[in-house]
């Protein structure tokens, strides 16, 4: 006895109509991202084109020394060098504590556990705090807890870390910058295949010795991805380093780690503020703001590269 048996396709509702409405959604969200890429190439184009015809060797290279809206005589070294500082900084002391508390969250905690909840609400709360905010912890926190607990114990006649410095504005950015970090490292450490966990463990392997030869180097392009985010949004960041740091002038570079220091994002709020004539020096805020994007892309893509190299790297031993 023959039986036919009648197969219904999965995707029975698949008529005219859906594929229609398939199609609209789809070029509905090309659209949006080509909206999205039109601005951005607007907003770029729109400085470069201000910005690189005022650019210059001198204006790279000079401190300026009374009068920095002039036109003729001003220089942004002292804020490109305060700047790439703060940046490198906040990444040696940020990323570092950000992959050590993903490490905890991923390979150590539970999931049920107190600890666990109480870390991971702390990470989503700090995401959704206002830069401003972080400005005034440095503040309380560094300088006037830290700081000025260290020139006591250190008996100085006048404040030395008990005050605005670059240290400050870079741990300050750091704290800021650690959910993203975090996040970043979390999501890359659940992405290791568990079989190479699994094949680890086999060998006779620790966990500690899995981490740091499996998990990690797998990861570490996710980690790479974390501080390119990082860098990303400290390096225009003016909030947090108003009460930390940043100086409204210097004419000279930051030497130590106690010293003042002078950037990019906040000169461009002086600019566009305090200037007594705002047209005569908007080819000096332009150029700021060239240069600005330029370090924050020439930062960006080192990582870059050296996040695709590791990667070729990884595909390559497969």
């Amino acid at each position: 006895m023959d039986i036919k048996i009648n197969y219904r396709p999965v995707w029975g509702l698949k008529t005219k109509k859906f594929y229609i409405s398939s199609h609209f959604f789809t070029a509905l969200t090309a659209i949006c991202g080509l909206i999205i890429l039109f601005i951005l190439f607007l907003i770029l184009s729109h400085i470069f084109i201000n910005g690189f015809k005022h650019i210059s060797w001198r204006f790279l290279t000079t401190i300026p020394q009374t009068d920095f809206f002039n036109v003729e005589t001003t220089g942004i070294l002292p804020h490109i060098v305060g700047t790439t500082l703060k940046v490198f900084i906040m990444t040696i002391f940020g990323v570092p504590v950000g992959v050590i508390t993903a490490i905890y969250l991923s390979e150590y905690s539970s999931n049920t556990s107190k600890t666990t909840r109480i870390i991971r609400s702390a990470v989503n709360n700090l995401a959704g705090v206002p830069s401003i905010v972080f400005g005034l912890f440095g503040l309380g926190f560094f300088i006037n807890f830290i700081g000025q607990n260290i020139d006591e114990l250190m008996k100085y006649q006048e404040p030395v870390w008990g005050k605005p410095a670059l240290i400050w504005a870079s741990l300050t950015l750091a704290v800021m910058t650690l959910p993203v970090v975090i996040v970043s490292t979390e999501e890359a450490i659940r992405a290791t295949p568990p079989g190479e966990r699994e094949a680890s463990y086999a060998l006779g392997a620790t966990k500690l010795q899995t981490i740091f030869n499996i998990i990690l180097p797998r990861a570490f392009p996710g980690i790479l991805t974390g501080t390119i985010l990082a860098v990303s949004r400290a390096a225009g960041e003016v909030a947090p380093i108003l009460f930390t740091g940043v100086a409204y002038f210097m004419a000279d570079l930051p030497h130590k780690l106690t010293d003042q220091f002078l950037d990019l994002g906040f000169h461009v709020f002086v600019l566009s503020t305090q200037s007594p004539n705002i047209e005569k020096t908007k080819p000096i805020l332009y150029a700021t703001v060239a240069v600005l994007v330029v370090l924050t892309f020439t930062l960006n893509l080192a990582a870059i590269f050296i996040r695709a190299r590791i990667r070729r790297k990884q595909r390559a031993s497969e």
